[in-house]
């Protein structure tokens, strides 16, 4: 199954396909960036032939003035995908950290040191950071239905029985009905 992990951001969202990370930038503002941005993610899930799309949900602890702003973003991301027909996963930051980590308050850096440690992926630049969270997000799905390449913990495992995995389900009851 082909899943592209997601971590929405103004100015770096960060992307993850087949393990292969990058970022999705624009100088643009107000809705010609949502539009830029949301494009973007449509035009990842098309080129990678993407059946699952999994999204950092949003942080309801957020005190920036930025906290609308991303609102917008995913709402315009999250209409995209459902216009389409694309199925996707909400994943809460608390269970991203918590899978990486084995801690849902986990900050940035642990989040990248931990998966770096784990995995030997180095993540550096503008936008490591988000691009290191999509690649957990698709991680997290990976694991979820048995296709990943690592050995997680009973801790970070935990983390998956927080998320809704209702779009992966309907996923998986399609393909089910198709084979009879």
């Amino acid at each position: 199954m082909n899943i592209l992990g997601v971590d929405l951001s103004l100015t770096s969202t960060g992307i993850s396909a087949n393990g292969k990370t990058g970022t999705i930038t624009t100088p643009a503002k107000g809705p010609e960036r949502l539009s830029i941005i949301s494009l973007a993610v449509l035009d990842a899930v098309i080129d990678n032939s993407i059946q699952l799309v999994a999204i950092e949900g949003y942080s309801f602890a957020s005190r920036n003035s930025q906290a609308h702003s991303i609102g917008e973003l995913g709402g315009v991301v999250r209409t995209r995908l459902w216009e389409r027909n694309i199925p996707y996963v909400d994943i809460p930051p608390t269970c991203r950290a918590k899978f990486a980590t084995g801690r849902g308050n986990a900050a940035k850096t642990e989040v990248m040191s931990s998966i770096s440690a784990k995995t030997g992926l180095v993540f550096s630049g503008k936008g490591a950071d988000d691009m290191c969270d999509a690649w957990i997000l698709e991680e997290m799905c990976r694991t979820r239905i048995g296709i990943s390449d690592y050995t997680w913990s009973a801790a970070q495992l935990s983390a998956l029985d927080k998320v809704d995995w209702g779009a992966l389900t309907s996923i998986q009851t399609t393909k089910e009905n198709r084979a009879l």
